[in-house]
């Protein structure tokens, strides 16, 4: 074990010992977890109040008194389990769960020990095993979902050193900010927040899941290297030949209840998580909230950078809301009933894909929007269409300005991808022909299906303050030129939106290319970034109609 490079790398940041190719939890807060799990008759932790002192224990033994806690975690313990919580659901909480959750704890570094004599098995040696995932360091992280359990359990108790993640890049990870945040005078949502992560605990104590999860950090080269391109310049998107995919627009519902084949955007933050363990309300972090097992990720990932996305497959959904903000309630119980792949993760695909925050009205400056695209491009990205990819680039110009003749749009990897066979690689890896009963996976194995679109909304929005008409068609460019065969967009009612629908329609009954309608986007925000228009990008396109039937009939030629 001392040799492994990934543990190596996230053993700073775990509240491990690792001794004679062993990980182990320290002698004190050893005791400390087994007393914990006998219950409270013997433990005497029967309150919020004493479960914090029970945690500055255990932090105590592990060497983290020097890491301060939140100001006012302990007031939010005690607020959340002796107050807000019922009497009856107290109990039940003291008794049966906390317990259950020390005993998880105390197998947690047996947990992490199988899990990379697995990993290696599974993968090759270093392939797919937990470690900090770095920025410009694509490659993959396969937990099981009780590995994920434990961690989180960690993070609820406040166990993970905390010191060297900022100078590091990596979000908070214990739960202190958030319990921190709960207070007489607060926002109910946040109390929901924290009802969502019991109620996920309580879950998983009665019935462990059985399935895994996977975190990858996708990313588009920046520069040239060998056979690899990535970040695409405004030539590239001009020049586009590609068909506009499907689109369709959704006045209603949301974009983690859809049932279709999709991969679902998450409204990131460049810090993965966002504001989700702190006092943020909004898509991303209820989606962290309802798909609890989504903040492992925030343990190793490393802040995105504007090539960078990061695609986890297989969380499990365990609660049912209401509301937005301030308004977010946990309203119940979530039985999640998407099927398995062949590795034992849900098809449930989230892409956390950060948008510009704040950007004014250099949003419709050609940078901004080569940023943006180029974004979400990366994060639409299929690795297992790179053949056709590389067919499409060929096929449209082999000489396109920045680009050489023998360079191909490919992701970056950590080697698990041969490049001499783009045909057979993926990001998704499969049971291999030996059958489930030898526990062989494979990340060289085609896998995604045809039909994988992707499921979106106003992404960089809202508190971000994008354009909602411009990211729309942004992100509709971005999915087409990554081979998706649909967009469903949820407007989530903005007004912005109303003429979302005519104006798709309207392009598609034309015939447009991601080169035509890049073209018109960037004449739009040319004139609006230099006050020559006011109007909106919908409201400014559609009088033009005759007009822009002229320039598509002028580009076919």
């Amino acid at each position: 074990m001392e040799c492994r490079e990934d543990l190596k790398s996230i053993l700073p940041f775990l509240p491990f010992i690792l001794r004679s190719s062993s990980l182990f939890w320290p002698s004190k807060a050893l005791d400390s977890l087994k007393a914990l799990a006998l219950g409270p008759n013997l433990s005497h932790v029967n309150s919020g109040e004493i479960l914090f002192d029970a945690i500055i224990d255990i932090r105590d033994s592990l060497g983290l008194s020097h890491e301060r806690l939140a100001p006012n975690a302990v007031d939010g313990y005690s607020l959340f389990f002796d107050e807000l919580m019922s009497r009856v659901d107290s109990r039940f909480w003291f008794s049966e769960v906390v317990p259950k959750l020390a005993s998880l704890l105390l197998r947690l570094p047996s947990l992490l020990e199988a899990h990379y004599r697995e990993s290696d098995v599974n993968f090759g040696k270093g392939k797919a095993g937990l470690r900090l995932m770095d920025q410009q360091d694509a490659g993959i992280v396969f937990l099981s979902q009780e590995l994920v359990a434990a961690l989180l359990a960690c993070a609820l108790f406040c166990l993970f050193p905390t010191s060297n993640r900022t100078r590091k890049f990596l979000p908070t990870i214990n739960f202190d900010h958030l319990f921190a945040s709960v207070h007489p005078h607060c926002n109910q949502s946040q109390e929901y927040k924290i009802k969502c992560l019991i109620h996920y605990f309580e879950r998983i104590c009665q019935s462990m899941p059985k399935g895994f999860v996977s975190f990858e950090r996708k990313l588009l080269t920046l520069g040239q290297s060998g056979n690899v391109v990535s970040y695409p310049d405004a030539a590239f998107w001009k020049e586009s030949t590609i068909p506009l995919c499907s689109f369709k627009a959704f006045t209603s519902g949301s974009i983690e209840d859809q049932q279709h084949e999709a991969l679902e955007v998450d409204f990131a933050n460049e810090y993965l998580g966002g504001g989700a363990l702190h006092l943020g309300c909004v898509q991303e972090e209820i989606r962290f909230m309802i798909n609890p097992e989504l903040i492992v990720g925030m343990l190793f990932m490393v802040s995105m950078q504007k090539n960078e996305a990061i695609e986890v497959i297989g969380s499990e959904r365990f609660s049912n809301y209401t509301g937005y903000g301030s308004s977010f309630r946990f309203v119940g119980d979530c039985v999640d009933k998407k099927p398995f792949d062949a590795t034992s993760r849900r098809k449930t695909r989230i892409i956390a894909i950060d948008a510009l925050q704040c950007p004014g009205k250099w949003q419709y400056g050609i940078d901004c929007i080569l940023r943006e695209i180029n974004k979400a491009y990366c994060g639409f990205f299929d690795q297992s269409k790179c053949k056709s990819y590389k067919k499409n680039f060929q096929d449209a110009s082999p000489h396109k300005k920045g680009l050489s003749q023998d360079e191909s749009f490919t992701f970056a990897s950590n080697d698990h991808h041969d490049s001499s066979d783009a045909s057979t690689q993926t990001r998704d890896p499969v049971v291999s022909s030996e059958g489930p009963s030898a526990s062989k996976l494979s990340i060289a194995s085609e896998t995604y299906p045809e039909d994988i679109g992707i499921a979106t909304g106003n992404w960089g929005c809202g508190a971000f303050g994008g354009d909602p008409e411009i990211k729309s068609v942004i992100q509709w460019l971005a999915a087409s030129q990554a081979l998706r065969p649909f967009m469903h967009y949820y407007t989530f009612g903005a007004t912005e939106l109303q003429k979302l629908d005519e104006v798709s329609h309207w392009i598609l009954s034309h015939g447009w290319t991601v080169g035509d309608l890049w073209t018109i986007l960037i004449e739009y925000s040319t004139q609006r970034l230099n006050r020559e228009t006011s109007v909106g990008f919908f409201s400014w396109l559609l009088p033009l109609n005759e007009a822009a039937c002229d320039y598509t009939h002028h580009m076919s030629k």
